[in-house]
């Protein structure tokens, strides 16, 4: 199928690397010329395991093109995926403009019948508004060429995305129930046919509720996790382990293991902006969503968890402090560092008179561009960042070791070495990587997340 996909960012690029590994002929499109240009050079602008095979093997098959010739993007695609960003707006809601101005493109240049597929996460009325957006500018050409406005929202984890895009849990399509949704709902079934040859993954739907499904996901995960964190908190403080209680409600099958993992913070793109989008929504239709509130609360203060931990130890003022950081991205395998917990920790450190070494697999250059929006009017405190070689080297002469992302190379390192270079045997494991009991043995003073009990700290 001729594939036309609007925007060349995570989830743009994903998703047209993905189909065209299907055997589908794909146009990546965007207006950002040196985007387009590193592509077209052999380079992927974003860090995503896997994803640098499956678009080099699919470009030197000419089963995927990457342009910024907006005009050939509407003529070639049968189906247009719109998988621009949608950021959070100064008052929490969606951003549309990226979405309403690709879809202004596809009515300024389509001539025959299309499928437009709403990729990006979007709010309900949001196909509505696309549809509208698309009329408006036939009418204005005078042309009275058809089409059908899809919800197919995604559903990929930075760091698994290839994996979850090529074996999906669940394809979620909202259509119409028209005569043009019918002919929609048809050309989705055979685009994603491959998917469902061993069982049917597809969930079909109104529209409107397949927008709403994609933020319910969201902010369900994001409930589970602030839910944790405020148990981990009282943990501390009750004597509890946390760990122990998460393999005791997570054995229920109606509650299940994944997402109770406390620790130092959700952050990333789609928990923070989705949970406020949905808080929005819900206040445009007189509705105030009383636990989501808390969700963003608890999450804002678990942020400053490590900090408060770290002050607990060492006084409130750091002045002299010099503390090593693992971890700067939000999740492991991603150089994603959007609302990532490590920001507001080093702001927290530096604004308390402490400097920092910080290493990261693979968001050092990442964390070297947001650090100097973050620091733009204290350069003061940016002077106190240095970017460590790799991990061992972080840790030169530090008062302690703050982990704050879970990567996996982080989960063993040598402890022998680990405490010579630290000028004290310290750590506060933000993820709990680490069993207290065996630190305490090897004589690590250990802080992690809601386990104090099994080092009585």
């Amino acid at each position: 199928m001729k594939i036309t996909i609007i925007g060349t960012g995570y989830v743009g690029l994903v998703t047209g690397a993905c189909l065209a590994e299907l055997g589908n002929d794909v146009f990546c499109l965007d207006v950002d010329q040196s985007k387009i240009d590193t592509l077209n050079n052999g380079g992927i602008p974003i860090h995503e395991p896997g994803l640098d095979e499956v678009v080099t093997r699919n470009r030197a098959a000419g089963r995927i093109v990457f342009s910024t010739d907006i005009e050939a993007g509407v003529a070639h695609g049968d189906i247009q995926f719109i998988a621009v960003g949608t950021p959070p707006d100064e008052d929490g809601s969606a951003d549309l403009q990226y979405v309403l101005a690709a879809a202004r493109s596809i009515g300024r240049y389509m001539t025959g019948f299309k499928v437009i597929v709403d990729k990006s996460t979007v709010p309900v009325g949001t196909a509505e508004r696309v549809a509208a957006t698309i009329q408006s500018e036939l009418t204005s050409r005078d042309v009275s060429a058809i089409f059908s406005v899809v919800s197919n929202p995604e559903f990929l984890k930075e760091g698994a995305a290839v994996e979850d895009f090529m074996r999906p849990d669940r394809i979620v399509i909202g259509c119409d129930d028209s005569p043009h949704g019918d002919i929609a709902r048809e050309r989705m079934k055979t685009l994603y046919a491959p998917f469902n040859r061993n069982h049917e993954r597809t969930y079909w739907m109104d529209v409107r509720s397949a927008e709403f499904t994609k933020y319910a996901a969201n902010a369900m995960l994001a409930t589970r996790i602030s839910f944790m964190n405020e148990l981990a908190n009282l943990a501390d403080r009750v004597g509890v382990d946390i760990e122990a209680v998460r393999r005791g409600i997570g054995s229920d099958p109606r509650i299940g293991h994944s997402f109770l993992y406390a620790g130092c913070g959700y952050g990333g793109s789609c928990f923070p902006k989705d949970v406020q989008a949905l808080e929005r929504t819900a206040q445009d239709y007189g509705q105030d969503l009383l636990i989501l509130h808390a969700v963003e609360a608890v999450n804002a203060k678990q942020k400053q968890i490590l900090g408060g931990k770290i002050k607990k130890r060492f006084g409130e003022d750091l002045t002299g402090k010099h503390f090593a950081v693992w971890g700067l991205a939000f999740k492991p395998n991603t150089d994603d560092m959007r609302a990532a917990s490590s920001r507001v920790l080093l702001m927290e450190l530096l604004s308390a008179g402490a400097s920092v070494a910080i290493y990261d697999p693979v968001a050092m250059t990442e964390a070297k561009r947001v650090f100097a929006l973050d620091f733009s009017d204290m350069p003061h405190l940016l002077e106190k960042i240095r970017f460590a070689a790799d991990p061992m080297d972080a840790l030169t002469q530090a008062d302690a070791l703050v982990i704050v992302t879970e990567w996996k190379t982080f989960r063993s390192p040598d402890f022998e070495q680990v405490k010579l270079r630290l000028k004290h045997s310290i750590i506060f494991d933000g993820r709990n990587l680490f069993d207290p009991a065996a630190m305490t043995e090897i004589g690590v003073e250990y802080h992690g997340i809601g386990r104090s009990v099994l080092t009585r700290i």
